[in-house]
Parts: structure tokens; C-alpha cells; sequence
């Protein structure tokens, strides 16, 4: 047809004929929306040119005002109006909502001139998509999808992305007006549960979480494979405190993404334009983004830890680390929302499982790997640079002398998670008995920490320093704690005493630091610094305490039950002993 003449009397033919191929193109192929539609710009040139006008320099939005206000031809209305329609699809999907109010504003003009427009502001669009009036189909037309059925598709695909829009833009209650508006239009099944999934993070926003739930609920009802709304109860069961609920979320979430989801129904003939072609913007993808197996079972180790279920936590972590030994991290995507931490971080978390699970000897061996994988990317020393903070400079960060920052920072990292691994294995010899082994782990721990030099140590406050400084701190503290249990164990009280003193020099007032000193010098028969000490332990635990939170920032998951090895243990015997000594000389 390009190739002759535009007639009047052939134009209702061949833009139906265009209708339908492009019908056909959208409904076969996403790839076929994106973009311009550049054949509905050359139909509306060719009316154009069939009543002697030209249009060839205009805009699409301008081509579309001048074909509208200009062409009058009443057998043009009809295949006009569905080419417009067929304009606007195009137009949701590439999310120009502004474009489409202009088109229909037009439309609406067109129908009833001089009529004031839809209501204004937000709806605005979608009362004019429900004003459009449908052009008559004659009997003998042939179209592929009627004007109807693709008027309630833009209908429902407009709701849905302004809903989106506003939910983006934190305005919840239109927000939640829209969605609901969309979950009652033209969509299928799969569209539907993201709906609900979309309605679900509205009214959570809402502060409505039991809503939020009702509403993923009801995502699953509708489709079952719908995974983000299963990734979305997770995190809503863990908002509530409810672990159970939580942890069975987050397991059918992993049968569902090992098992081959079922292959996609065929969309229906009549419905060849769908509205979840209509609907793809960066908000949808955020709050629809799936979750890779791999951070799943990471997800399911973590909550397992942090909730004592230690054989648990062990199964996940071991199923974890044996995905990524098949290769599969290759396709774990560490975009910003991933909930994946750094390796040599999940094998201190699974070394810490297995320790706690009364594994100390695989505990040992996971830690080794992490040794081996941080031995060559930690120099011999590491500079670290206190500035002064100055009133022309704000909130100056600390830096990193000799080397650029992000290079420092890594290799600070690097000595964290090994220095850490030797602090695991030095407590995990230390649960098999070998007192040691276990000082030896202990040792090379503090050795490795003195590869860290403060660069004009003592300028600057303790609260500027980077947080791997001070996480190295808290390392430090516990390993030399670690050190100091175990020298009291072989009967070696002064090196002990002096690994409890440094620890206090660390982190002042630190509790189990200072229990383990008033038993250090009780033994070494100091024992009037011993009550003395006690004394002050036992009159002030709470300050005492608060001055063990002065190293910073909290402590990594890894670390928790370090800590929880270095608080020293109910010993009611020296406490019975250092009593009775300080009533036997208060008399």
C-alpha cells in the first residue's frame, strides 16, 4: 500500500489492515513495544496526504493533534480511534503516562467539542480512557483483539503504573486507590498476584502489616509461582518477630526456585495485547525482584544462627557453600539488594554454625579456607591516618596513609575475616581441650593484628577511627581474652594477668576482661587487688558494661558467639572466697 497513492476510499481498509499487523506484532514480541511506533506515524502520515495536508516535520504527539483537529472524514473516525488506542499501549509500555492523557484529551475534544475535560490531577487519565467512546464494529470487520477488550487493558495498565508512580512518590492512600482499581480490571493471573504484591508493600508503608499479609496471601491464591510475594512475606514475618513463620516462608521459597517452574499458559487468541506488556518500569522490577536460590539458602543459615538453630543453620550454610562450589555464583547478582555478604564472611558465619553445633574440627577446617583465600592480599603493614577534624571541614573521614583508600580498605577487610578465622579456630581447639593448639591460634591472631599501625596514634578520638579499625579492636579484645582463658588453663597466671590487662586496656572496664583479671590475681594470691577489683565489678555492672559498647559499631554475625565464649563463666566458688576475704578484713 506504502507504494501507492494515499486514497480517501482505501484509508478505512488499510488502517485496519495496519491495526491488525501491528496487533499481531505487540502480542508476539515484548521487543516489538519498545521504541517508537514508527508504522502508526506513517498511517497518520498517509491520511494526511490523502486530504492534502503534510506533516512530515511534526512530532508523533504533534502529528496526532493535527490529524485529529484537521481530518473530518467520518469513515476515518472509527480506524482512527483505534489506531490512537493502539498509539497509547504503545505509549504505556514505554511509561509515557503524560503522552497518553494528551491523545485521549484530544480524542475526547474530538468526540465532544467544546465539553470541559475529565476531572483534573491525578485521575485525570484514567477518566478519560473510561470516557473514550469504543468505535462501532461493523459485522463485517475482521480485527485480531476488539477496541473494547484493549480499552479495559489500558484502563487497567494505566491504574497499575500511576499506581506504581505514586507509591514510588510516597503518596500510599492514592496509591492504594490505584492498585486496588488495577486489581479489579483485565489482567490475568500472573499480573494479578504482582498486583497484590504491589498492594502488599502499599499497605505495609501503611503501617498496616497484618493488610500486608492478607494481601500476599491472596498473591499466592492467585499464582502460586508468584516467588516475590513469598520473598515479601519473609521479610514481613521477620518485621513481626515471627520466625516459625518466617523460616517456612523463606524454605518454600527454596523448593519453589529448585523445582523447573511450569511453563506459562498460552495467552487466549482474543487477547493478543496483554496488560502486563504494558506495564514495565524500575519500580515494578524493584518490588517484583526475584531472589536467586543461592541467597535464599543464605537467608535460611542466617535466621537459623541469629535464632540458635544451630544443626539448621550448619545444613543451610553446607547446601549454600556447595552451590557456590558447583558454580553457580557466577549467577547470583550482587546488585545493591542482594543479600549476599562477601565470602570469606559466610564461612566465618558457617564456621561459627558449626562450632556451635559441636563441630569444632570442621569448624577449624572453614576456617582454614578462609586463611588461605586472604594470606596473599594483606601487606605486611598497614597504615592507618587520623586526621584532626577541623570546623571548615565537616565530618572528615579518616584515611588510609601510603596507598589509595578503597585499596587500604580491602586489604583492612582481608586481615579482619583472618584474624577472625585464627580467633574461631583458637576457641574451637580450645572446646576439643587442646589448650595449646589453641593458644598458638590465639597468637597468630594478635600477630597478624600488629600489622596495623595508627599513623599519629592518640590525635584523634577512638570514635573517628574506620570501622575495620575498630572491628579489629574488638578482635583484639577477644583474642586476647581467648589467650589469657587458656594460659589460666595451663597454669600460666602471670601471662595470663597480662593478656587481661592489655584486654582492659583496650576496652576499659570491660566485664569479662575484669572477671578474668580478679581470677588471674586471685590465683597469684594478689588477693586484695582481686576484692578490690571484684568490688568495684559487682557495684557497678551497668557502667561497666556501657563502657564495652565504646569500641563501636555492633558486632558482625560471625563474631556473635565469640563473644559469647569470651564472657567469662559463673564461678560462685571465687565468689564465695573473694566475699568471705572482704568481710574477714572489713572486721
Amino acid at each position: 500500500m506504502r507504494g501507492l497513492p494515499a486514497a480517501l476510499a482505501t484509508l478505512p481498509l488499510e488502517l485496519t489492515v495496519l491495526y491488525n499487523s501491528l496487533v499481531f506484532a505487540m502480542g508476539a514480541s515484548d521487543c516489538a513495544i519498545n521504541g517508537e511506533a514508527e508504522e502508526i506515524r506513517q498511517g497518520l502520515l498517509r491520511v494526511l496526504e490523502a486530504c492534502g495536508a503534510a506533516g512530515q516535520d511534526l512530532s508523533t504527539e504533534k502529528l496526532w493533534q493535527k490529524v485529529l483537529q484537521e481530518v473530518t472524514v467520518e469513515e476515518l473516525q472509527a480506524p482512527l480511534h483505534r489506531l490512537a488506542a493502539l498509539q497509547a499501549a504503545w505509549w504505556l509500555a514505554t511509561n509515557r503516562l503524560g503522552s497518553v492523557t494528551g491523545l485521549f484529551r484530544l480524542l475526547s475534544s474530538a468526540e465532544h467539542p467544546g465539553r470541559a475535560p475529565c476531572s483534573e490531577g491525578k485521575t485525570q487519565l484514567l477518566s478519560l480512557l473510561r470516557a473514550w467512546k469504543v468505535p462501532a464494529e461493523e459485522a463485517s470487520l475482521s480485527l485480531v483483539q476488539s477496541a473494547q477488550d484493549l480499552k479495559e487493558v489500558l484502563c487497567t495498565a494505566a491504574a497499575f503504573l500511576q499506581g506504581l508512580q505514586e507509591l514510588e512518590a510516597g503518596n500510599l492512600p492514592a496509591a492504594l486507590s490505584l492498585l486496588q482499581e488495577a486489581a479489579g480490571g483485565f489482567c490475568s493471573k500472573r499480573l494479578l498476584a504482582q498486583i497484590y504484591t504491589c498492594l502488599s508493600c502499599c499497605t505495609q508503608r501503611m503501617g498496616k502489616p497484618q493488610t500486608a499479609l492478607q494481601h500476599l496471601k491472596r498473591a499466592l491464591q492467585v499464582d502460586f509461582q508468584c516467588l516475590p510475594a513469598l520473598s515479601r512475606a519473609a521479610a514481613l514475618y521477620r518485621e513481626l518477630g515471627e520466625v516459625d513463620a518466617e523460616l517456612q516462608a523463606l524454605a518454600l521459597l527454596c523448593e519453589a526456585l529448585e523445582r523447573n517452574p511450569p511453563a506459562a499458559a498460552s495467552p487466549p487468541p482474543c487477547c493478543l495485547i496483554q496488560t502486563e506488556q504494558l506495564v514495565h518500569t524500575p519500580a515494578l522490577s524493584a518490588l517484583l525482584r526475584h531472589r536467586h536460590l543461592s541467597e535464599v539458602k543464605y537467608l535460611l543459615a542466617q535466621r537459623c544462627l541469629e535464632d540458635g538453630r544451630m544443626a539448621d543453620a550448619v545444613e543451610h550454610y553446607l547446601d549454600f557453600l556447595s552451590l557456590l562450589q558447583d558454580g553457580l555464583q557466577q549467577q547470583v547478582p550482587l546488585d545493591a539488594g542482594s543479600a549476599l555478604p562477601r565470602l570469606p564472611e559466610v564461612l566465618l558465619e558457617a564456621a561459627s554454625a558449626l562450632q556451635q553445633a559441636g563441630r569444632p574440627q570442621d569448624a577449624i577446617t572453614v576456617c582454614e579456607e578462609v586463611v588461605g583465600r586472604t594470606a596473599s592480599l594483606i601487606p605486611q603493614t598497614l597504615r592507618v591516618e587520623e586526621r584532626l577534624e577541623q570546623p571548615e571541614c565537616p565530618s572528615p573521614e579518616p584515611q588510609l596513609a601510603a596507598g589509595p583508600l578503597s585499596q587500604k580498605r580491602e586489604s583492612l577487610r582481608c586481615l579482619v575475616w583472618r584474624t577472625a578465622a585464627y580467633l574461631h579456630q583458637g576457641w574451637a581447639w580450645a572446646q576439643l581441650d587442646e589448650t595449646k593448639e589453641a593458644v598458638t591460634q590465639f597468637s597468630r591472631c594478635l600477630s597478624d593484628l600488629l600489622r596495623v599501625q595508627l599513623y599519629q596514634p592518640g590525635v584523634e578520638t577512638a570514635g573517628s577511627l574506620l570501622p575495620e579499625v575498630k572491628l579489629l579492636q574488638k578482635i583484639r579484645l577477644l583474642s586476647l581474652i581467648g589467650r589469657g582463658a587458656q594460659f589460666l588453663e595451663l597454669g600460666k597466671l602471670k601471662e595470663a594477668l597480662l593478656d587481661f590487662q592489655y584486654g582492659l586496656q583496650i576496652s576499659p572496664g570491660d566485664p569479662a576482661a575484669a572477671s578474668y583479671l580478679v581470677q588471674a590475681l586471685w590465683k597469684l594470691d594478689r588477693k586484695q587487688e582481686a576484692a578490690a577489683r571484684w568490688q568495684k565489678l559487682s557495684e557497678s555492672p551497668a557502667e561497666e558494661a556501657g563502657q564495652q559498647e565504646g569500641l563501636g559499631r555492633p558486632c558482625p554475625l560471625y563474631l556473635v558467639s565469640c563473644l559469647k565464649q569470651a564472657t567469662f563463666p559463673q564461678n560462685e566458688s571465687l565468689a564465695r572466697d573473694l566475699q568471705d576475704y572482704l568481710q574477714s578484713t572489713n572486721s
